[in-house]
C-alpha cells in the first residue's frame, strides 16, 4: 500500500485542522467541498477501499458512522448524506478509506 495524505495527516506529518480525534479515527473538512458543511471520517487503520475491509473491521465502519452522525447533531443536522467512495471509477483520488459526510443544501439522487 501506498503512502497517502491521510496517513501523513494522522502522523502530524502535514498540519490539518481536525474537528475530532480518538484511537480509530479523525475527522476533518473536505479540502474541495461539495456542499456548505462536506467533511470527512478516516480510520486511523490504513484500509486502501471498501473492498479491504474485513469482518474484524466492521466495529470500525460503524465507528465512523457514529462520529459522523454526532459531528452532525454537533451541527444541529438531521439531513445529510454520508457515502464512501470505492474505486476511480467511483471517485476515490485517496486510496486510504474516508467516509464523506454532505449537508446544508439539496443533495440530489443519483449523485454525479
Amino acid at each position: 500500500m501506498t503512502d497517502t495524505i491521510f496517513d501523513k495527516i494522522i502522523r502530524r506529518e502535514i498540519p490539518a485542522k481536525l474537528i475530532h480525534e480518538d484511537d480509530l479515527c479523525i475527522a476533518l473538512d473536505d479540502r474541495d467541498p461539495q456542499a456548505p458543511i462536506h467533511f470527512l471520517v478516516i480510520p486511523k487503520k490504513p484500509i486502501p477501499t471498501l473492498n479491504d475491509l474485513t469482518p474484524d473491521d466492521a466495529p470500525l465502519v460503524g465507528h465512523l458512522f457514529l462520529v459522523a452522525a454526532r459531528l452532525m447533531a454537533d451541527r444541529n443536522q438531521t439531513d445529510y448524506r454520508a457515502l464512501l467512495n470505492c474505486g476511480p471509477s467511483a471517485g476515490q483520488s485517496v486510496f486510504h478509506l474516508h467516509l464523506h459526510v454532505l449537508a446544508g443544501r439539496p443533495l440530489a439522487w443519483p449523485p454525479g
